[in-house]
């Protein structure tokens, strides 16, 4: 999968490029990860892509003409990469989307940043707009990041494993306990069960663990699967 990510901070990407999951993804050939500088597509010596705000207000708004010039660019090369613009307006980032979004081959991440960018390009260039929480932080870098990061978990082979389908949330609960060595630490034991070697008996086990972490922390989630 290649990701294409328009950002005016590129040097934030190296540490997900060079380091942890995706960067064995990328060095598996499974990935690729391509920074844009939108400051290279500006029309003006000073290199600026953003200004004022028709109506006023505070704040700085991107300009179409750069950004447009950029995914023009990408789709040179990936004509059918999906655009995306990384807004708090956005449909809500969940591990079913993270999903549906792996099985693409290319995606293209727009990161905003002051007041966002001119409402046209959100109308006119951009296929999907995608939020990570009802929160507002100071730029798409961190939530394409993190968009980056759960959608290449589910890409077959960059986990090297099937480990994603155990995921929180990929069956509608959170995940079940963990342990690892030693069995006994400062009193407390590690289930009798998981030392038993009996696969049956601890799928089971997990299973109704998985269940009552959900009804103890994510109520919610609860609610929707009796829906």
């Amino acid at each position: 999968m290649r990701f294409d990510v328009i950002t005016l901070f590129p040097a934030m990407f190296l540490a997900i490029k060079e380091e942890g999951v995706i960067a064995r993804g990328i060095t598996k050939s499974l990935l690729s990860i391509n920074t844009w500088q939108l400051r290279d597509f500006s029309n003006n010596k000073h290199r600026n892509i953003d200004d004022k705000s028709y109506g006023g207000g505070a704040g700085m708004v991107m300009q179409v003409e750069p950004i447009r010039q950029c995914i023009a660019k990408i789709k040179q090369e990936n004509p059918n990469s999906k655009v995306i613009y990384l807004s708090p307006q956005g449909q809500k980032l969940t591990q079913k989307l993270a999903a549906e979004l792996s099985t693409l081959d290319s995606i293209t991440l727009l990161c905003g940043r002051y007041e966002g960018v001119d409402e046209r390009i959100i109308k006119h260039d951009v296929d999907m707009e995608v939020s990570i929480g009802d929160y507002v932080i100071s730029g798409g870098e961190l939530a394409a990041m993190v968009l980056i990061d759960s959608i290449s978990r589910q890409v077959p082979g960059v986990l090297g494993n099937q480990d994603s389908l155990n995921d929180s949330f990929s069956d509608g609960l959170l995940d079940y306990p963990h342990y690892t060595r030693p069995e006994e630490i400062d009193g407390q034991k590690v289930p009798e069960v998981l030392l038993s070697g009996y696969q049956a008996n601890i799928d089971t086990w997990r299973q109704d663990q998985a269940l009552k972490n959900t009804q103890l922390k994510r109520q919610d989630l609860i609610q929707k699967i009796d829906q």
